[in-house]
Order: structure tokens, then sequence, then C-alpha cells
């Protein structure tokens, strides 16, 4: 699993990205909200990949390492 940053098509403005995910949709949309509330900013899940509005790689990987998942940092 890979958490990276992307800008590209939003405006300038970065979202966080979480991709490599093998979740049903459920479980994929009840973590995205508890991720969510944890940056406490928006986001969404596209394509079996979640999208959280903001820079928060170190807090997201830390938190998906806390809850059991191998989640790395991607990108600079």
């Amino acid at each position: 699993m890979r958490v990276s940053r992307q800008t590209q098509g939003r405006a300038g403005k970065g979202v966080t990205v979480i991709t490599g995910l093998a979740l049903k949709a459920e479980t994929l949309a009840a973590l995205a909200s508890e991720l969510k509330r944890l940056c406490g900013s928006g986001g969404t899940v596209k394509d079996g990949s979640i999208e959280i509005q903001g820079e928060h790689r170190d807090r997201l990987v830390a938190e998906l390492s806390r809850r059991g998942f191998t989640a790395r940092r991607a990108g600079g």
C-alpha cells in the first residue's frame, strides 16, 4: 500500500492518495470515513483508492501501520 501526494488535475491543490488497498467497497468507505475524521478534512473513495484533502502522508502512514497495514510513503 502506498500513501502519496498528488496535485494533478486539481488546480494546484494537493490531496493525499492511498492506493493498493484490497478491501471491499463497504470496508473501504468505512476506513476512508475514519481517516478523514482523524485528519479533520474531506475526501472521497475513487477507483479503489482513498483521497483525502491536504497533506497528511505522515499521519496516515502512522495510523495505517497502527491498524496492521503495511503502508509506505511514496513520492518526495
